[in-house]
């Protein structure tokens, strides 16, 4: 059985609303087609493909701390030059983040946390 992708990565939230904002406003991420869960959360897509799933949580999950397990996600993104557009968006929100170039690779980070504190970066080509 060959592998083909990274599905989704799913986060447990009590912030729901907040969440959904923040990946759809700030990341362009759409809210979409969701099973019929019989609890609440909400499915994020980028394109056609639901790649964040939220479930909601009545209690907050643990907080966000540098060595947990899973450190952070990422997210593809297109044009290089798409950068300095997405940071001056980000800095006009209030939004901290920090850029890091990937060694040996043609990769440029944008690194940011979503409103529960979850480390996910943003990866863009460098040409």
């Amino acid at each position: 059985m060959p592998l083909v992708r990274l599905d989704h990565v799913n986060i447990r939230t009590a912030n729901l609303a907040a969440m959904v904002d923040f990946y759809t406003r700030v990341l362009g991420l759409t809210v979409g087609r969701r099973p019929g869960f019989d609890f609440p959360g909400a499915w994020l897509y980028c394109g056609e493909e639901a790649i964040v799933h939220l479930i909601e949580v009545r209690e907050p999950p643990a907080a966000y701390q540098r060595d947990q397990q899973l450190e952070h996600f990422a997210i593809a993104a297109d044009e290089a030059d798409s950068i300095s557009d997405m940071t001056a968006f980000l800095e006009s929100e209030g939004i901290a983040y920090w850029l890091a170039d990937v060694p040996d690779f043609p990769i440029t980070q944008i690194n940011l946390h979503d409103p529960d504190g979850n480390h996910l970066h943003l990866d863009f080509k460098r040409v």
